[in-house]
């Protein structure tokens, strides 16, 4: 059985495109809204994971505007909502035992950020024998700074990110691929 999880779809992921932050899918929000639809369309369980950061001055904190989901990524009615204070989607949430009992084995990943919270995700999700499906179009990749100086732009990250896990954690595909 199939289940949508949608990482981190927070206000504080739209302040950043809209104050100009480099992103390599713009229309990411639009892909996920799309994703939404179609699980809620053929009764796919969806699963919100929200980031509460625990540091003081982040705008990712439970209570905040910034945590708050963005209109692509309202929970519904009956959609589990999971909030966890680390990077990987599993890490002390109870997500493993939950989707274990629902007998769900495949998971499609979505949300921000793909270098990050998606990829902690994705790799423990894998570590635990799920089948990761990994729709890249409804993925949001921001650009990084260089560890050595300088800024990865946010297509590089991307790439690379999807290409680590595509060898090894998860399947790449896209939204119209999964509806089809």
């Amino acid at each position: 059985m199939r289940a949508v999880l949608v990482i981190d779809m927070q206000q504080g992921m739209a302040d950043r495109i809209r104050e100009g932050r480099p992103t390599a899918t713009p229309d990411a929000p639009d892909r996920i809204e799309a994703l939404l639809s179609q699980a809620r369309a053929t009764g796919t369980p969806v699963i919100h994971v929200l980031h509460d950061d625990p540091r003081v001055d982040s705008p990712f904190r439970k209570g905040l505007p910034g945590a708050e989901p963005m209109p692509c990524a309202v929970p519904q009615a009956g959609e589990m909502v999971v909030w966890k204070h680390g990077s990987s989607a599993f890490h002390g949430t109870g997500l493993d035992a939950h989707l274990r009992g629902q007998g769900i084995t495949e998971l499609v990943v979505a949300g921000a950020v793909a270098a990050f919270c998606v990829t902690s995700t994705v790799r423990q999700a894998s570590d635990l024998g799920y089948t990761v499906l990994l729709p890249q179009d409804a993925l949001l990749g921001f650009d990084l700074p260089a560890h050595d100086g300088g800024q990865i732009d946010a297509g590089t990250v991307l790439r690379v990110t999807l290409s680590l896990l595509g060898a090894d954690f998860a399947t790449l595909t896209t939204v119209e691929t999964l509806a089809a």
